[in-house]
């Protein structure tokens, strides 16, 4: 079983098994803005809207199902020995399956949900635990003038605890989408004769302003209890919650990323 500290999903389900596999680096690996979170959000995010999608039911309705009752969550329901906590227990920062369902209900009411289909519009969703934050976010996909892709609105709910400083916490949460777009649409590093082919911004994009949502919505769940992380916890969502936006727009399931552009039109 698995003592990883990432995988903190509380699915109620009966019976769970987690394992890493052994994956050799042939080149030497640096951190990235949220670490494993951003596999493990994406594999997982995606994976449930396309359970959702078989079963002809909405994303929403089965991210809730699959996240079950609002209750406290041990490391034995999450399918692991043990669970490495920042140097904190459980006690003081339990998994909490009822503040993971607060921020997906409240970000799906921000972005009118319901009346998607109505509005003709193309709504991807997912939600992440980490860094003791719980985070919800809401992606549009639209297609610009030269029929491209393009995310032009997301919503963002946040759940850390207790806030000091809010406009930090806007900031944060508005950089992270940015930099999950980035991951989602560019972020290929490729390898020849052991090196990195990417050098620098040339070849290794961002999202820039003509690519950017037009409007990204923050709203910060008020909340008195231990504060979380906030530099990262944001990013985990976002790949997920565009790759969802995207099939809903096009029919087109990514589950690789960055997807081929050619692809996205």
């Amino acid at each position: 079983m698995s003592t990883g500290s990432e995988l903190r999903i509380p699915c109620p389900i009966p019976d769970v098994r987690a394992e890493n596999g052994e994956a050799i680096a042939h080149l030497r690996i640096g951190w990235m803005r949220s670490v494993c979170n951003i596999h493990h959000a994406f594999a997982i995010g995606s994976f449930i809207d396309e359970i959702a999608h078989a079963r002809g039911e909405d994303p929403r309705d089965v991210l809730l199902e699959v996240i079950g009752p609002a209750r406290k969550v041990t490391p034995a329901e999450l399918g692991i020995d043990k669970l490495p906590n920042y140097g904190q227990t459980l006690e003081q920062h339990p998994v909490d399956a009822g503040r993971l369902r607060a921020v997906v209900e409240r970000v799906t009411a921000l972005a009118s949900w319901d009346g998607r289909k109505r509005a003709g519009r193309a709504l991807g969703l997912a939600t992440h635990r980490s860094f003791l934050t719980y985070v919800a976010v809401v992606a549009s996909a639209t297609r610009d003038a030269r029929g491209k892709v393009h995310v032009d609105e997301a919503w963002v709910v946040v759940d850390a605890g207790t806030v000091l400083n809010l406009d930090r916490v806007r900031a944060q949460m508005g950089g992270a989408v940015i930099f999950g777009m980035s991951l989602a649409l560019h972020g290929a590093i490729t390898a020849r004769d052991g090196a990195v082919e990417q050098t620098n911004f040339r070849d290794y994009p961002v999202v820039r302003i003509g690519e950017a949502p037009r409007v990204i919505h923050v709203e910060i769940v008020a909340g008195d209890g231990p504060p979380g992380g906030i530099g990262e916890p944001g990013v985990p969502p976002v790949a997920a919650a565009i790759a969802n936006a995207v099939f809903e727009l096009t029919g087109i399931r990514v589950r690789e990323l960055p997807p081929a552009r050619a692809a996205l039109g």
